[in-house]
């Protein structure tokens, strides 16, 4: 599958509601590179969550398959997916999902020691992750004392705390104001660069749309450059 860390391969998704079939996705493709930021833009029930479940391995695709690093998934057991989410796929949603009873520091450090890493190793890489997204200054406070800003750029360095290979992201400003949300897309973007991560953002903002590499949308169940 050549260098592409996240390829779609004529992807079909459907969905039985009693005698009706709902076709969401239609024989999609999509490729994302490395150190690459793609937009996707498309209306509300268009399926962008549904695209960004199947790209992720929570949910399988009725047909098609799906490469993550280059490696097909959709014939692998559930363990296997779920493995692969923990080290090759990085997560960011609308809300924080940050655990609000642990500071931000042991919320990044979480996953990596899950993953295995010692608690002094997970510790310096969340420290080195949280100032990197200037927040460092703010890793002994918890969730419910942060602003809504410093909660993503949290929940940002949470999801490539294991080095993912892409990052999918689903509205990752959606609940921050217009100044806000630029300044945690400018971090997000940086560390893109930085790392060589991919990133599939889906987003209503044009303007944070417009400074990715490129955009794609979704029309009638297929990925078309937007």
């Amino acid at each position: 599958m050549g260098d592409a860390v996240l390829q779609i391969e004529a992807v079909q998704q459907h969905y039985e509601q009693g005698d009706n079939v709902l076709s969401i996705l239609k024989d999609a493709n999509f490729t994302l590179n490395p150190g690459e930021t793609v937009a996707l833009v498309a209306p509300s029930g268009a399926g962008k969550s549904t695209l960004l479940h199947v790209a992720g391995l929570l949910e399988q695709p009725s047909a098609g398959e799906v490469y993550i690093g280059g490696r097909a998934t959709t014939g692998l057991d559930d363990d296997t997916r779920t493995a692969m989410r923990r080290s090759d796929i990085g997560f960011v949603y609308q809300f924080h999902h940050l655990l609000p009873e642990f500071t931000a520091l042991e919320n990044v450090m979480m996953p990596q020691m899950i993953a295995g890493l010692s608690y002094k190793a997970a510790s310096e890489r969340a420290q080195q992750l949280l100032d990197y997204l200037r927040v460092g200054h703010r890793v002994d406070h918890r969730p419910p004392e942060l602003s809504g800003g410093e909660q993503q750029r949290v929940a940002i360095a949470r999801s490539v705390a294991n080095a993912p290979l892409v990052l999918l992201a689903d509205e990752p400003t959606g609940n921050l104001d217009p100044t806000t949300a630029g300044y945690v897309f400018e971090a997000l973007d940086a560390l893109v660069r930085q790392s060589g991560l991919a990133a599939l953002i889906a987003t209503h903002n044009h303007d944070i749309a417009s400074l990715m590499d490129r955009r794609v949308t979704l029309e009638d169940g297929k990925v078309v450059e937007g």
